[in-house]
């Protein structure tokens, strides 16, 4: 399962820097509006400490952690939705992303220029929630003249036009479509519209590096990820041992990128499963809730089609006993069938036929 987060914000709040730091790519960071001309796309890997645990149990010849793929997408302004800037362009690249990571400017520094002029979190967060609600709303004048032909010849239309005029009129209240109270029927049929407001969104305050550690800055009503742009940058420079250290003397238990990812999961409902042998122990995405064949299927198709059982051991038992031999004798190795629900952390070996 690949998970995509398109990176947002005004110009010059610390975006492309976060990125170059977030993937180590290198992307371009500058002084001035629309440094990022294309969008940049990363792979991360998704830090998680139980790997290196099952490493040391199994000894394999590699471990690859789960990714996330970030989408570095050029600062928005102010009438993007009507083409300023490079608005249309940019808004259409967030449309393929699953979730929204908003940078808002909260660090002061008086050489880097705001595009409005002032720094103010709150504010910022609604010019883009504006020109996201805007987009929409020109998604929906679009989509719901021909819904209505459609729905004159085929019944099954009839639904997605009784929604799309919901949300229409929500959105014309200010409102984000995710906010909107739906039936599962409902949010099915709105699926193919693709409205951006409908993606779920992370905040991510870009502040000074003394004010790490401290309360979480607040977008509103809203708690925000806490992270300085310019010390996740030194971060990427270091090797593994030397960033424990720097983040030990910030008073930091863990780097920007480890948090973001850890809530990104969260904010989509996902979790890791891991597999774990000679060759490799490697962490698999999955949602939460998702049973067992469905587990198999992120490894392959035919793992799904074909699934007999899976025989799986807690992360916990895994560790405490040593592996599959001790979770074996100790008779904490269990064979699931196809309606288990797979548990954060487990590690699971499948048996299906091909």
């Amino acid at each position: 399962m690949s998970l995509s987060i398109g990176i947002v914000g005004l110009p010059n709040v610390g975006k492309s820097t976060l990125f170059t730091a977030l993937t180590r790519k290198g992307g371009l960071a500058a002084n001035y509006p629309f440094a990022t001309i294309d969008p940049n796309v990363g792979v991360v890997d998704v830090p998680d400490a139980r790997l290196s645990k099952l490493a040391q149990i199994v000894h394999p010849s590699r471990i690859v952690p789960a990714t996330v793929e970030f989408v570095d997408i050029a600062g928005l302004v102010k009438g993007a939705n009507e083409g300023e800037g490079l608005g249309n362009q940019f808004l259409a690249n967030i449309r393929n992303t699953d979730a929204i990571c908003e940078v808002v400017r909260f660090f002061s520094d008086p050489d880097v220029v705001h595009v409005e002029g002032r720094v103010d979190p709150a504010e910022d967060a609604d010019i883009i929630q504006t020109e996201l609600i805007l987009a929409d709303l020109g998604t929906l004048e679009r989509a719901i003249p021909k819904l209505e032909k459609e729905a004159k010849r085929d019944k099954e239309n009839v639904a997605r036009l009784a929604v799309a005029k919901r949300l229409q009129e929500w959105l014309n209240e200010g409102r984000r479509a995710a906010d909107l109270e739906m039936s599962d029927k409902e949010r099915e049929a709105s699926h193919d519209l693709f409205l951006l407001t409908m993606k779920p969104i992370l905040y991510v305050a870009n502040v000074d590096e003394d004010k790490l550690g401290g309360p979480a800055p607040m977008v509103g009503d809203v708690e925000a990820i806490p992270v300085c742009a310019e010390v996740e940058a030194e971060l990427a420079e270091l090797d593994e041992q030397e960033a424990a250290e720097y983040l030990e003397s910030l008073g930091l238990e863990k780097s920007g990128l480890e948090t973001l990812a850890q809530a990104a999961y969260k904010l989509l409902g996902l979790q890791s499963y891991f597999t774990a042998g000679e060759l490799e122990v490697k962490a698999w995405t999955v949602r939460i809730g998702a049973k067992a064949p469905e587990a198999a299927g992120v490894i392959h198709s035919d793992f799904e089609r074909g699934f007999i059982k899976a025989e799986v051991a807690s992360y916990e038992d895994y560790v405490a006993l040593g592996g599959e031999v001790g979770c074996k004798t100790a008779g904490k190795l269990r064979m699931e069938g196809k309606d288990y629900v797979v548990a954060d952390g487990d590690v699971m070996h499948f048996r299906f036929n091909v």
